[in-house]
């Protein structure tokens, strides 16, 4: 059983694999809090807002990163095809179907067993046997919430380490407090069975004095707290051996992250491993990993832009939010038929439509910032087990929430910047909802009279037509659904 060197940061080690989700966070999230946005009211017009933030900005990243594991208990599978880019393109490229072609020591094993791993994910299948190879290999990896790339890194640092080592060797770095925490929860339960290896939290209120030494193998923290430890000779740089870095585009986004991490694995010998994961592989996202982790072989998964293809999209012209509602009651016979998400652009609008529905009698959830990260997990586990058709929600809830039973995202708002312009960033992972794990999805937009230029800017955007709904062939969209 692993012992944290800390009461403070302990984790009921007598925890099962079902429950590993249940990590008190209370006292370290709290409410979700915004400065001052811009954004357009009910009417279309451009406005300044302090309570209705949602949906003019996008998601803060490190909520939505641990909103994901909070509500992923199992794995997503078939979710994306992966590409994989070697370093060596002439190098034979491994991949593997099942846990024993790892030839991992047996304690370990039992362990991934017993958290309910029965075979590799996507993932895991091409990432493990760079992850595990001799000589070690350097590796970037796009990797979204539930396709098991917190296992996967935590296998290869468990193998990695020598228990009768009594120091550092493994030196895993996420952008959060609670984040780590959930990281560490994992590597417990993979390593209950291998006692010899210890795992410590680099995490805030764990101050260590100068000249202490960790004897654990596995360090699993925070930037800014690690980089201290690496100041004060408490963790000795020269001495690991694989160097793991999580959530990079959440770290990239964090004031401070970036330069800290950047400055521990200066620290780091060049025969370091690096392990680089990233929910999203945008440029500022390749800029800091190309720093970080030299001559990798990169995992990507194939753009999001392609599960349009399994969506069909549709606008319909409305004068005001009394039509967009109306609109919404003669497409209600669909909704009902599988599950589905509507997205407002405040809150104010969404807590409208939500009392709305709910007064004519349907099942309906709200999720918005206001609520912490472990109300929103509740809301949306009640929305997957079917407790809820439909789920009225802002952008908090735009990125990476697989549901598989959603066939219908409306729009009652389009998404629109500051400036007035389509975000077609947004539309497209609002909508990219449904349509998932190669099912057929649809998606409908509410449009202002007066904003019809945003379907334009967002068909042009992504070079698809968008067919106009009305009254006349309103039978045609329902034959089609169903």
């Amino acid at each position: 059983m692993f012992e944290d060197s800390w009461d403070s940061c302990a984790v009921d080690k007598q925890e099962t694999a079902s429950q590993s989700t249940e990590l008190d966070l209370s006292k370290a999230t709290g409410r979700v809090r915004s400065p001052l946005k811009i954004e357009r009211d009910i009417n279309g017009n451009l406005v300044k807002s302090q309570e209705s933030e949602d949906a003019g900005t996008k998601p803060d990243l490190a909520q939505q990163s641990l909103l994901n594991k909070l509500i992923r208990r199992t794995l997503v599978e078939n979710r994306n095809q992966v590409v994989v880019l070697q370093a060596d393109p002439t190098s034979p490229l491994y991949s593997v179907k099942s846990f024993e072609e790892l030839r991992l020591k047996p304690d370990l094993l039992r362990g991934v067993y017993q958290m309910g791993f029965n075979r590799p994910s996507k993932i895991q299948e091409s990432a493990l046997p760079m992850m595990l190879a001799e000589p070690p290999q350097n590796l970037i990896a796009q990797s979204q919430s539930g396709t098991g790339k917190t296992a996967a890194f935590s296998l290869a640092m468990l193998s990695h380490v020598n228990p009768e080592n009594k120091w550092p060797q493994c030196l895993c770095v996420a952008p959060t407090y609670e984040l780590a925490l959930q990281i560490g929860q994992v590597i417990e339960q993979m390593g209950k069975f291998c006692p010899d290896v210890k795992l410590a939290y680099g995490i805030r209120g764990n101050g260590l004095q100068r000249g202490i030494s960790l004897q654990e193998q596995i360090v699993v923290g925070t930037p800014g707290t690690l980089l201290d430890w690496t100041r004060f000779k408490i963790i000795d740089p020269k001495k690991i051996t694989l160097f793991v870095l999580d959530e990079a585009d959440v770290m990239i986004a964090t004031q401070g992250h970036r330069d800290q991490s950047i400055r521990i694995q200066r620290q780091l010998l060049k025969t370091c491993q690096m392990l680089l994961f990233s929910a999203t592989f945008e440029d500022s996202v390749w800029r800091f990993a190309e720093v970080v982790v030299p001559d990798p072989n990169i995992i990507r998964l194939k753009r999001e832009e392609e599960t349009l293809n399994t969506i069909k999209q549709f606008y319909m012209v409305c004068r005001n939010k009394e039509e967009k509602f109306e609109a919404i009651s003669n497409l209600y016979g669909c909704l009902t038929i599988a599950q589905a998400m509507i997205f407002c652009q405040t809150r104010k609008i969404a807590a409208w439509l939500c009392t709305a529905l709910v007064n004519e009698g349907h099942q309906v959830a709200l999720l918005s910032g206001e609520l912490t990260v472990e109300q929103r997990a509740a809301i949306i586990n009640r929305f997957k087990s079917g407790l809820e058709k439909v789920l009225v929600t802002t952008n908090v809830c735009s990125r990476g929430i697989d549901v598989a039973q959603i066939s219908l995202v409306v729009n009652f708002d389009l998404p629109v910047d500051i400036d007035g312009n389509a975000d077609s960033e947004t539309y497209l992972h609002r909508i990219g909802r449904t349509g998932r794990f190669g099912k057929r999805g649809f998606a409908v937009n509410l449009v202002d009279s007066g904003l019809l230029t945003i379907i334009q800017e967002i068909e042009t955007h992504f070079g698809r037509k968008i067919t106009k709904l009305d009254s006349e062939n309103l039978g045609e969209f329902e034959e089609l659904y169903h």
